[in-house]
């Protein structure tokens, strides 16, 4: 029986490991068992990588919940034909239930991964790893501590899901009781406490830089193993983890509490001292904000463009040759084509590859700042009233928006973080094979005819405005698809930033050094500082100098920096504020409207449903059946 058991186990691996950079081979007949598998160095190292195979698996963005339920983006429902999932996005709508979670990471239905099963052979990774002879001991130890940090990682990704999960930190043997297999969830405190010390105990064995990059990009350095538990920790100190009590009442069936009843500040300060470990083993190896430097190709490059530039390729920049990027997953980032206005009439006829369909809402599109870089219903000296008028693109303005073009007021004035992150009718986009300043193309998106307009509701932005951040400016979409691919950045040092930034602040309110990280970020963005934009512009200036005014802004910062790279999610559940943001309806543009007065007029796409209960997910219903000793999320 033990013999038939480990032949299942690796069988089931041999089926799912399709992901990886390498695979298993297919064993003789008969051999199918963990002695084969371990039997070499080679056969190890490719098990290794089966326990990566569900990682890789999360490169697509719409499985994942911090970029699909975040609001930044939304998807038309009812499409007649599309290879798309929308299972996530679908989220916002209200078709959470427990009966069939949506994105379900627990059994890996509905869009969503096993990760139960990848954390068993990550278990059976390090149970067998002294199996190969020919396995160095240096190799071992770097081996065992990148599959410790899958394991916590996969632990952490429930954890961000469902709250107090069971943990499994070994395999149950196959002769283990029925009542063995009934497991119950850890505590909050338990489940976190787990994942740092695995991490912990990664850390030290991982490599600080990847020297072999065509071999192995993509597997785990020590500043990712740093940089994870940072946010690890920050989740965790939380408000949603930290003495939340809309959980008060959940219990396992013994009694005993899965959330912890009060506040715990202390939280905060392992969060600050894990970000600063990681900040600077990140800069230790290297590693810098990405800064645009021009091909040779670009011969005239104003600083307005040169930012945005920098902005945009901090995310679309191959990795190899970005020294922001702290993590990313190996496969590349699928949907380009999905964040891409049509601009050329060649586009139009080349609609199949060119879908347009990642719709930005309105309200993302306010959220960022005025070019004075605070929010634009603070700044003294943006109209705030009388954003919605019409105003036509000038030359001082004719690199973020097409000169003589009509579009709407609160386009103008805003910080180049908007340029660099939003495609939007009359707004500049440098690239898709034109790089001279003097002959860019603009979207047009006003009525059918336009080339970015509405055609169909297979090929329909439904708000007006695309997630420009997440392409690359050297894909070229026009007669057929030119694609210069990227890996959606996990994480990257900006993001590092300003988590210390968060930390620190909370611990100590908003020191000197508090602002000098997020004035890192922002300087880059070609902002002045955080306190002198405050000072100067801001009608509320007395922001910076509290906790609670400092904390607004920097997550209102970390939404603008970080938007469109599935972190926006994860954070405003984490805060809490996911269900502030989704109360206000999903608003766009008046498409059909070819007239700017008439375009320009906000319209409700749908209001989304989102209370309490949808900071957790669902367990499934029959998964509390088959284990009487698990217990459902509250409100579920």
């Amino acid at each position: 029986m033990k013999k038939i058991s480990k032949f299942v186990c690796v069988m089931v691996v041999l089926l799912l490991g399709g992901s990886c950079k390498k695979y298993l081979d297919v064993p003789p007949d008969g051999t199918g068992t963990l002695e084969y598998a371990f039997r070499n160095r080679n056969e190890a190292e490719n098990y290794l990588f089966t326990c990566y195979a569900t990682l890789q698996q999360f490169y697509d963005a719409t499985a994942n919940a911090g970029f699909v339920t975040s609001g930044e983006i939304v998807y038309p429902n009812n499409l007649t034909k599309h290879p798309l999932d929308e299972t996530g996005f679908g989220l916002l709508r209200g078709t959470q239930n427990s009966a069939q979670p949506g994105l379900n990471f627990w059994d890996g239905e509905k869009h969503g991964q096993a990760i139960f099963r990848s954390i068993r052979r990550c278990n059976i990774m390090l149970e067998n790893i002294d199996k190969p002879t020919d396995l160095s001991t240096f190799e071992k130890k770097r081996w065992i501590a990148e599959v410790k940090f899958l394991k916590a990682y996969y632990h952490f990704y429930l954890a961000r899901l469902y709250g107090p999960i069971p943990l499994v930190k070994t395999n149950l043997d196959i002769t283990a009781d029925a009542s063995e297999l009934k497991v119950k969830r850890a505590t909050v405190d338990e489940t976190f406490a787990y994942i740092v010390s695995l991490l912990d105990e990664a850390a030290p064995d991982l490599p600080n830089v990847i020297s072999n990059q065509v071999q192995e990009l993509g597997r785990i350095t020590r500043p990712i193993a740093l940089s994870v538990k940072a946010e690890v920790l920050a989740t965790a100190a939380s408000p949603l983890f930290n003495g939340n009590p809309d959980y008060n009442s959940l219990k396992n069936k013994d009694g005993v509490a899965l959330f912890p009843a009060t506040y715990d500040a202390a939280k905060w300060q392992l969060a600050a001292d894990a970000a600063k470990t990681a900040i600077t083993a990140c800069e230790g190896a290297g590693m810098k904000l990405y800064n645009f430097i021009a091909p040779a190709n670009i011969t005239v490059l104003p600083d307005s463009l040169r930012t945005v530039l920098s902005v945009q390729n901090a995310v679309t920049e191959k990795w190899d040759v970005n020294p922001e990027l702290i993590w990313a997953l190996n496969p590349t980032f699928p949907f380009q084509g999905y964040a891409t206005p049509r601009l050329t009439q060649k586009g139009v006829v080349n609609i199949f590859s060119n879908p347009s369909l990642f719709a930005v809402p309105l309200a993302t599109q306010e959220m960022f700042y005025s070019d004075k870089g605070v929010p634009i219903n603070e700044d003294k000296t943006f109209d705030y009233a009388g954003r919605y008028s019409i105003k036509t693109g000038d030359d001082a303005n004719r690199f973020y928006i097409a000169k003589n073009y009509s579009t709407v007021k609160e386009h103008f004035n805003r910080e180049p973080r908007m340029y660099a992150s939003l495609g939007f009718d009359g707004g500049i986009w440098f690239g898709n094979g034109k790089v001279s300043t003097n002959d860019m193309y603009h979207v047009e998106a006003r009525g059918i005819q336009s080339f970015a307009g509405p055609k169909d509701i297979n090929t329909l932005n439904i708000t007006g405005y695309w997630p420009k951040k997440l392409v690359n400016y050297l894909s070229v979409y026009d007669d057929g698809f030119q694609e210069t691919s990227y890996r959606l950045p996990v994480m990257r040092l900006a993001g590092l930033y300003l988590l210390y930034a968060e930390a620190l602040n909370e611990v100590n309110g908003p020191t000197g050094e508090v602002t000098t990280y997020i004035d890192k970020v922002r300087t880059r963005a070609g902002l002045q500082g955080v306190v002198a934009s405050w000072t100067n512009y801001s009608s509320n200036p007395g922001k910076v100098a509290s906790k609670d005014g400092m904390r607004q802004i920097i997550h209102q910062e970390r939404r603008i920096e970080l938007c469109f790279e599935a972190q926006s999610g994860w954070d405003l559940r984490r805060w809490k504020e996911l269900q502030i943001v989704l109360s206000q309806p999903i608003q766009g543009w008046n498409l059909y409207e070819t007239q700017p007065a008439n375009y320009y007029q906000p319209r409700t796409i749908f209001t989304s449903v989102f209370g309490v209960r949808n900071y957790l997910w669902p367990i499934k219903d029959q998964d509390l059946i088959v284990n009487s000793n698990l217990v459902q999320n509250s409100y579920w």
